[in-house]
């Protein structure tokens, strides 16, 4: 049976009601790199008399090409999935410390998601096939054959998950019954040529707000694109005019962010208010906004290896840190908004405060 490498226990560590202490393998564990803050913090945010300490997850052997917060589970912790061009998605706790490897891809992984509830997780491969996993044995429940190189996966937004979604190369969305994994999915649209988008489909999210009838896609021939599920039509779509690279829900709902060329794109997802686009004088391959305050957002870049946060109102450099030694290809912020992790071409996740210098998790204060 394929599922987790090195003899994992079964739970993660928050649903572990034995967990077994100092179970991690040491060189996967999370660990505390000390580095200077770079750039320029607006006066009323300074920080500089504090070392910034981001946690450095290492394990991964490739770049690391998505990354997904769980949902705040009952105990006040959540999980991270990685997925990487390694092909080994990688399942951590809040504190960043390893918790399972899946096993079974043979070829890079380019999504990673997980269900609400946790028990389930899914992912998205270059060797043409979606996996959805059991995440408390390892094991790989269904595999999901497709034409081409699948890049983006989305479960259903209930507790135990019954629908997939999946988008690639093929230009198709598919939505795959769990109940019923081999069955023939449904492909979305109506076109004729059978296809949904007019590019390769970069990112699929639900929304969680209305029942579970709606998916946005993006893709690369620049559109976004709101489906509703229920008929497999579309419903609306906005040109952004470039390439989009990544899009990535807000936890807690309701905005989009969407990156494409230098710009970021803040859409709200019921299409409600107009689109708000902040300019940024570099490439952006991933931005994620603050889940709670909504007034800064974490990006990243493939022109250099730093991780910068920005001003939603007035899009200016908030912070910039430099701990990577390859480009940042991912960012996202945890369910709670405390840390953001980012990925990078040189194959190592890093975790960093929102407010460097307060105690929480492995940050403890110096006094």
């Amino acid at each position: 049976m394929q599922g987790y490498s090195n003899g994992y226990s079964g739970l993660p560590p928050s649903l572990n009601p034995n967990p077994v202490v100092g179970q991690y393998a040491p060189a996967q564990q999370a660990q505390l790199s000390v580095q200077s803050r770079s750039g320029s913090v607006p006066s009323s945010q300074s920080h500089e008399a504090i070392k910034v300490q981001p946690l450095l997850c290492s394990g991964h052997t490739r770049p690391v090409t998505h990354l997904q917060f769980s949902n705040v589970l009952d105990d006040g912790t959540y999980l991270l999935i990685s997925a990487c061009k390694d092909g080994n998605p990688m399942l951590r706790s809040w504190l960043g410390d390893w918790i399972g490897t899946f096993i079974g891809h043979k070829g890079a992984v380019w999504s990673s998601k997980i269900s609400l509830d946790t028990s389930r997780a899914v992912t998205g491969s270059a060797d043409f096939t979606a996996k959805i996993w059991d995440t408390y044995t390892g094991e790989a429940l269904h595999t999901f054959s497709h034409n081409h190189i699948v890049r983006t996966v989305a479960l259903n937004p209930q507790q135990t998950p019954q629908y997939l979604l999946t988008g690639g190369h093929e230009k198709k969305i598919r939505l795959f019954d769990l109940g019923r994994p081999d069955a023939e999915p449904l492909v979305l649209g109506t076109n004729p040529d059978g296809l949904s988008c007019e590019g390769i489909v970069k990112s699929l999210v639900w929304d969680e707000g209305q029942n579970g009838t709606m998916g946005v896609s993006a893709a690369e021939d620049g559109k976004v694109r709101w489906w509703d599920l229920r008929t497999l039509s579309q419903v609306a779509s906005l040109d952004l005019g470039e390439p989009i690279s990544s899009m990535e829900l807000a936890h807690g709902g309701g905005t989009l962010s969407v990156t494409a060329g230098k710009n970021v794109h803040f859409l709200d997802i019921l299409r409600q208010h107009p689109p708000v686009t902040i300019p940024l004088p570099h490439p952006v391959t991933s931005a994620s906004l603050h889940p709670y305050l909504r007034d800064r957002f974490v990006a990243g870049s493939t022109s250099d290896p730093w991780v910068r946060v920005y001003d939603l109102d007035s899009g200016k450099e908030r912070e910039v840190y430099k701990g990577h030694h390859g480009p940042v290809l991912c960012a996202s912020y945890s369910p709670d908004g405390e840390v953001y992790a980012s990925g990078s071409e040189d194959g190592t996740i890093r975790l960093w405060q929102t407010n460097p210098g307060k105690a929480y998790g492995l940050w403890q204060t110096s006094d």
